[in-house]
């Protein structure tokens, strides 16, 4: 790009004219394709520089996936969607749920849970790849410092009172919804969370080691929410996470 005579174009202006070329919409880049851990995702972003993220991770969970694709529309954050349409992914030719990968320990058993007659060589394949890769998808899932991940889940049988007696503090504003509910690592998050209307339980603890990713960021220190609701509950599932992202910093 040429400057004017006597102006030079910085790099901040220069990636900001070339906005309107990548963006679809006020604030919304064009969401591109990309493999983490063997992982298909679309990942979508609004606004160049974006501390906040959000994550949509069972394939089969089609109320978090459709919420998640419109909220991203325009509403600041780098949203990761798996593309994929079952519960469980492959990787290196093992099934595994996604949300027990991000520790070698919980990976392990997710992997045996799910593939009882698997060769025990093949298993090690497996957890090596991961050992291997893991790090560069918790680093795009990772937010910036002071911000938060929140990942939407939908349940089927599960409930806040299976998180219950793991929770070092609850607040049950909603007993006969239990499948709605707000699982957070921040105290400081927790107590702006138990001023809403809805269930909302604090995990701080790092153990037992499930493979989670609420472990891995209590582990690691940083902000995560698990926002779920029970399949097909759109409407309750949207006004939580509008109700969370007007309040939270």
């Amino acid at each position: 790009m040429k400057s004017e005579p006597g102006f030079t174009l910085g790099r901040r202006s220069f990636l900001f004219s070339l906005l309107p070329i990548f963006a679809n919409r006020d604030g919304l880049l064009r969401p591109r394709s990309e493999v983490l851990c063997s992982i298909d995702f679309e990942i979508r972003r609004y606004a160049l520089r974006t501390p906040r993220r959000y994550l949509f991770i069972h394939g089969d969970e089609d109320t978090a996936r459709a919420i998640l694709s419109a909220y991203s529309n325009d509403h600041d954050g780098i949203t990761y969607l798996v593309t994929g349409k079952e519960r469980e992914v492959n990787i290196a030719g093992a099934k595994i749920d996604p949300n027990r990968m991000f520790s070698r320990v919980g990976a392990e058993k997710s992997i045996r849970d799910l593939n009882p007659n698997m060769d025990a060589g093949k298993i090690t394949a497996a957890l090596d790849y991961l050992d291997h890769n893991r790090e560069r998808l918790i680093r795009r899932l990772t937010p910036e410092k002071g911000s938060r991940l929140v990942a939407l889940h939908n349940n089927r049988d599960y409930s806040v009172k299976d998180e219950v007696a793991a929770s070092d503090q609850t607040s049950l504003k909603q007993p006969d919804l239990p499948g709605n509910f707000f699982l957070c690592t921040s105290p400081s998050d927790y107590d702006i969370l138990k001023q809403s209307p809805y269930n909302v339980v604090l995990q701080t603890k790092s153990e037992p080691d499930d493979g989670s990713l609420s472990r891995l960021a209590a582990k690691r220190g940083f902000r995560y929410i698990n926002l779920e609701c029970h399949l097909g509950n759109y409407e309750d599932q949207m006004a939580m996470l509008r109700w969370m992202d007007d309040r939270l910093p």
